[in-house]
């Protein structure tokens, strides 16, 4: 046997803090109180006052429903769920003297966020005030989708919208506050679904690793566990998380458990025994778990199988019965009242505009998407091995049909990418031919490593990566993943495709899965394939007469060129196609041709097709991509054309180094970061 280790030497009290650098904290202090408030009492007697959680909703629905007139997406039943929690936590908070120097707030349920804007607008926050959830989503306001610290940040301290992703950082600060020898509690709030993530796991078997070691200052996680997720129920949909959380304790946890997440008296005392606890011993962190139930407040959506995820109504002419059973009758206080009459009002307005708005007869138009289930349901009809894997979000990627069509193929795995991605390898490994999906934003950050893995191991996948760039715009930066192609764009054996249109998804998921079929059959490993698309409507096809698919070639969809003196080659990467065919249009009336190509496989080029389009338009290039300049679609076939000796000149557009923010719609992102077609026409018209 070798020699026992020796405890490690006892560090000096004056070596073990050091001060940061000085970085001023945004954050605004203390609020001045409260406009809507509730009384409770606590468990030294006295009584606090704490937001209605009963404004919280109705702020809540309200400002939702703004958004959804506006046309973005938004959600309703997880912040619903945590109107208790988040009003006893800011309770507490609130309390302290200098609440900035007692208390790290991170919400890792960023879902949660626009419940925690009605609350803070509740206590006049950092200048917060009821109207001011009235731009909810808007591109013109700092209340985006999901909490984002770089547009908000006396209110937001941490960005948080990947789910798991703000525990580890909540980690982080405690530590940093044990190193400074500050006197701060930690407290993170997080959804059931969120802790299925990795890195929220490990950080949940870390924290109390590292407190037991002194090298955390008190921590405090609260747990919103209502068994639901996007899809349904989770321990229908995937696996029930509560072996999960019952195992906190044996980590090293101190749980506190709260049966009823909606007394609000108990989810208070439940808060300030998890506060003190954590305070008189820093090296137990505190578990508080919550019972909630997603959608509290209206009956239709606590009952929803998915907990009222989204927002439940389409105009505000559903609204008023929907308020008045959150109120519990009619809503006549102000600003509520007026706000509602508002948003009927508009929606009589909408409704009888769209009533005398004659019918398109433009080309029909549906979601890039929608072809990638169609070509997977057309392929194991035929019986061919395909698998869907998903990670909660089979619905909002188009994945959907096929889980409908083939429930013995389709496998849910939980809010978990890089598990998600590892498992296709295993089924690739065996035979078969798996297709995963998620967000793009997800799906080339937590699933880049295990992409990489199965094709290093000869086992690759086929993956549905939606909501592109600046298309989920209502979600705000944190899902907006403007560095795709960069991310993936150097994995050996992997190749990208950005379908234009539904059409082009269901050519070129089929030949994928025909290629997948050749390869093993001849005993080799076919590439991985990522599907790259977006979430708004599209025309259905925008393939020329007489043209088509070839994969790995760029289409050639317009060219205006004849008779014209002044000429430009237009590379549009996927569904910006769209906009550099109506950017064609309006040069044409300028007297300026042009060529538009689809660029459908950014990190392998048709270099011979860009040069035979270059070679008519005097070596006049604009390239056009919903991802960063950098590293990406442009920049790729630049330097692939100079390797062939083509010197275009050119103009890349793309996203300059900055991060998104929400809006309504994503031509809105695209009008102000010169990416519509306006942009398209100005850079060729600079050419």
């Amino acid at each position: 046997m070798g020699a026992e280790l020796e405890a490690p030497a006892e560090i000096p009290p004056e070596l073990r803090h050091r001060a940061p650098l000085s970085y001023p904290n945004p954050l605004a202090g203390n609020p001045a109180g409260l406009k809507k408030a509730v009384s409770v009492t606590g468990l030294e007697g006295g009584t606090a006052e704490l937001a209605d959680p009963k404004y919280t909703r109705l702020a809540l629905a309200l400002m939702n429903m703004n958004a959804v007139h506006g046309g973005a997406a938004c959600h309703w039943g997880g912040p619903a769920a945590f109107a208790e929690i988040m009003s006893a936590i800011h309770g507490i908070m609130f309390a302290a003297a200098d609440w900035k120097a007692a208390f790290n707030f991170v919400n890792d349920a960023g879902h949660a966020e626009n419940g925690i804007y009605a609350l803070k607008a509740n206590y006049g926050y950092a200048g917060l005030d009821w109207a001011d959830l009235k731009g909810f989503r808007s591109v013109s306001s700092k209340l985006t989708g999901h909490g984002e610290s770089h547009l908000f940040a006396d209110g937001v301290m941490v960005s948080n919208g990947p789910l798991g992703s703000g525990l580890p950082i909540a980690q982080g600060l405690a530590l940093a506050d044990k190193i400074a020898a500050n006197e701060r509690v930690t407290v993170c709030s997080i959804s059931d679904g969120a802790m299925m993530e990795g890195e929220a796991k490990e950080a949940a078997a870390a924290i109390p690793g590292m407190a037991r070691c002194g090298q955390l200052n008190p921590f405090v996680l609260i747990l919103s566990d209502n068994n639901t997720k996007l899809s349904g129920r989770i321990d229908e949909m995937s696996f029930g998380m509560k072996p999960s959380f019952t195992a906190m304790h044996d980590l090293g946890w101190a749980v506190i458990e709260v049966e009823d997440g909606h007394d609000l008296q108990a989810v208070y005392n439940g808060m300030e025994n998890a506060v003190k606890s954590a305070s008189n011993h820093p090296e137990k962190p505190v578990f508080l778990w919550v019972k909630t139930i997603k959608g509290k407040g209206v009956a239709k959506t606590e009952q929803s199988s998915s907990g009222g995820h989204g927002y439940p109504l389409k105009n505000g002419s559903e609204l008023r019965p929907f308020l008045e059973e959150i109120n519990g009758g009619p809503v006549t206080e102000e600003p509520f009242a007026g706000w509602m009459a508002e948003l009927e009002a508009e929606a009589k307005a909408k409704a009888e505009a769209a009533a005398a708005k004659p019918k398109s007869s433009g080309p029909k138009a549906n979601k890039v998407q929608a072809g990638y289930p169609a070509a997977m349901i057309t392929a194991a009809e035929a019986g061919k091995p395909v698998v869907s894997v998903s990670a909660d979000l089979q619905g909002s990627t188009g994945v959907a049909p096929f889980h409908a069509a083939f429930p013995q193929f389709s496998y849910d795995v939980g809010i978990a990418e890089s598990n998600m991605v590892s498992v296709a390898t295993g089924l690739s490994k065996q035979g078969y031919i798996p297709v995963v999906d998620t967000f793009v934003q997800f799906g080339v950050t937590k699933g880049n490593l295990p992409l990489t893995m199965g094709v290093l191991s000869q086992s690759p996948c086929l993956a549905v990566f939606s909501h592109c760039g600046f298309q989920d715009a209502a979600d705000g930066a944190s899902h907006q993943g403007l560095y795709y192609i960069a991310a993936t764009a150097a994995i050996p054996h992997l190749t990208q495709y950005c379908a234009a249109s539904a059409e082009e998804a269901e050519w070129a998921m089929g030949s994928a899965i025909e290629q997948f079929c050749t390869a093993r059959a001849a005993g080799k490993s076919p590439d991985s394939v990522l599907f790259f698309c977006g979430r708004e409507n599209f025309p259905v096809s925008i393939k020329p007469d007489g043209a088509s698919y070839a994969w790995g070639k760029a289409m050639v969809l317009a060219d205006t060129t004849a008779g014209k003196d002044k000429s430009v080659t237009i590379s549009a990467v996927g569904y910006m196609a769209a906009h550099a065919l109506t950017a064609a249009e309006r040069l044409a009336e300028q007297g300026i041709g042009a060529i538009v190509l689809q660029n459908s496989t950014p990190n392998k080029p048709d270099v011979a097709g860009h040069q035979a389009a270059l070679a008519k338009t005097g070596g006049k290039l604009v390239t056009l991509e919903d991802h960063q300049k950098v590293a990406g679609a442009g920049a790729i076939l630049v330097a692939a054309l100079a390797e062939a000796g083509a010197t275009p000149a050119v103009k890349i557009l793309g996203v300059d180094g900055a991060f998104g923010q929400s809006a309504y719609s994503a031509i809105e992102l695209y009008d102000q970061y010169g990416m519509g077609p306006d942009g398209v026409v100005a850079a060729a018209t600079a050419l």
